[in-house]
C-alpha cells in the first residue's frame, strides 16, 4: 500500500500556480482583440512632417488621394477640454486610425481642409486634417452632399 502526504504549504503553491496561469490564459484570449487595428494602422502610416503644404499634400497622397493642392479652408480650432457624444464619434474614427484626440484637449490646433479629386462619389469630397506642431493628431474623408458620409484616411 502507497501513501502519499501533502502539506498545507504545497497545496497552497500548487492552488497559487493554478490559479496564475487560469488568469493568464483569460487575458491573452482578451488582450489580442482590443484595438490592434489602430496600432497597425499608426505603425504603417507617417503621421509627422505635415508643418508645410508639400507635407500635407504627400500625407494625403499615402492613402491614394490626389487633392487640389491649395486648401479650402485654413482654421485654427480649438479642441474642447470636455468630449460631448459628437466629439467621442469623431475620437473612434480617430482611435480606429492609430489616433486619439483626447491627448490634444483644450489645445489651439488647425485644421486643413483640402478637397479630393479622385474619390469615386457623385459630389464634393473632402480631406480634413487637424495639425499639432507639425504632426497629425486626427483627420477624416468626408462629404455633405447627398446622404454625406465620413470616414479615416483609409478608403473603406
Amino acid at each position: 500500500m502507497f501513501i502519499y502526504t501533502l502539506k498545507a504549504s504545497t497545496i497552497k503553491f500548487f492552488g497559487v500556480v493554478l490559479l496564475s496561469v487560469a488568469v493568464l490564459v483569460a487575458l491573452v484570449t482578451v488582450i489580442p482583440t482590443n484595438g490592434s487595428s489602430g496600432e497597425v494602422a499608426a505603425a504603417a502610416v507617417d503621421f509627422d512632417d505635415v508643418g508645410t503644404n508639400v507635407g500635407r499634400l504627400d500625407f494625403l497622397e499615402q492613402f491614394g488621394y490626389d487633392v487640389n493642392p491649395e486648401p479650402l479652408e485654413i482654421k485654427e480650432i480649438m479642441v474642447p477640454d470636455e468630449f460631448d457624444t459628437v466629439y467621442d464619434a469623431y475620437n473612434d474614427i480617430q482611435k480606429a486610425q492609430g489616433l486619439n484626440l483626447m491627448k490634444y484637449q483644450g489645445r489651439k490646433v488647425t485644421r486643413y481642409t483640402y478637397e479630393v479629386e479622385n474619390y469615386d462619389f457623385e459630389g464634393r469630397v473632402m480631406a480634413n486634417m487637424l495639425v499639432y506642431k507639425g504632426k497629425v493628431i486626427a483627420g477624416d474623408i468626408c462629404s455633405l452632399d447627398g446622404e454625406g458620409f465620413v470616414h479615416g484616411f483609409e478608403k473603406p
